[in-house]
This record gives structure tokens, sequence and C-alpha cells, in this order.
């Protein structure tokens, strides 16, 4: 139950930032005794991997401040999160995965099933925060975006330290990201964009 717990609060940090709690995966796993990565996910201790994620965090952190670029950073991220948070459940989670060259064993092995809920999670994350994102730039002209987004950064690292070190509080977070949820799309539905949700 607790790594479900730890893979989901890694998921969701993911829909906030995605390379947070890949970063902080790597390097958990790699430098203390707090975490040990399957060996199937080993890869994301490797120093190359840990790299390329660091220089992605920094130009997502300087693209996400910016008003209008952070925008289309949401919309390239629509991709990127889901996916980081798939990899962050799994990895997370100690789910080992089957090698999809052969698919019927992969499907069949139910190992997928981690995966794609961390990608249900983060895409949640994700879509929530885009469109409270949208609503924020509206209200304030823009200039909301850095302190929003220094938010979300903060929330992402804060989530990603929970979820391995008390996973257990992350079950009632899963909570208020469903109660965000219904929050956002009524906001929309309020302002004329969603018509018959909720």
């Amino acid at each position: 139950m607790l790594e479900l717990a730890t893979g989901s609060g890694l998921a969701l940090a993911a829909g906030l930032n995605a390379w947070i709690p890949l970063i902080l995966l790597g390097l958990l796993s790699r430098f203390t005794d707090l975490l040990e990565l399957p060996g199937s996910w080993a890869w994301l201790e490797n120093p190359w991997v840990l790299g390329i994620l660091v220089v992605l965090l920094v130009v997502e952190f300087v693209a996400d401040k910016i008003p209008v670029v952070d925008t289309v950073n949401d919309v390239i991220q629509t991709v990127i999160r889901p996916t980081a948070g798939g990899i962050a459940f799994g990895a997370g989670a100690g789910s080992e995965t089957v090698t999809v060259t052969d698919p019927q064993s992969f499907l069949q092995s139910g190992q997928w099933m981690p995966v794609v809920l961390g990608i249900v999670l983060a895409l949640g994350v994700h879509a929530t925060k885009s469109g409270a994102r949208v609503l924020a730039n509206t209200a304030t002209g823009g200039t909301a975006a850095p302190f929003v987004s220094t938010a979300e950064d903060v929330g992402s690292v804060g989530m990603s330290f929970l979820a391995v070190l008390l996973p257990i509080l992350v079950i009632p977070l899963l909570l208020g990201l469903v109660a965000c949820i219904i929050l956002v799309v009524r906001s929309w539905r309020r302002r004329g964009n969603l018509k018959g949700a909720f």
C-alpha cells in the first residue's frame, strides 16, 4: 500500500514539474539508502541521465516563469508530464517492468498498470494546473506567472520528498486533487468555456 502511495505522490509531483521527481529518484537511489530503484529503473541514477534531466529542469524552470511562454510550455508538457508521471510511479512504486519486446507478456503481466496509473495521475494534475494557470494569467495580465510557477516547483519538490519519506500523507493530497479538479472545471464552466461538465 505504501508503495502505491509513493508512486502516486511522485506521479502527482510530475504533473507539476516533470523533471523534479525523476531527478529526486535518481539522486536518492544513487547517493542515499532512502530509496533503491529496481533494476529496470536503475538508469535514472546514471550520471548522464541525471545531467540531462537537470538541463531539462533548468529550461522548464525559466520557460515557465515567462507569461505566454508558460502557456506554450504547458502545451508541450501535456505529453511530457504524464510520461514522467508514469516513469515516476513505476520506479517509485518499485514495480519491475517487463521488456516491451514481447507485448503479449507485457500486457499479461499486469506490470504496465502502475505506469498507466502514473500517467493518469500526472495528466490530471497537469490539466488542473494548466487550467488554473490560464485563469491566473488572465486575471493578472500574466504578472502571476513567475509566482505561480515557483509555487508549483516548490510543490513538486515537497510532494516528491513527501512521497518518499511519508507516503501515507499522499492519500489526503489525492483527495485534494479531486476537489481542485472539480473547482477548476466549475470555474471554467462559469466563464462559459465548458458546457455540461459537473
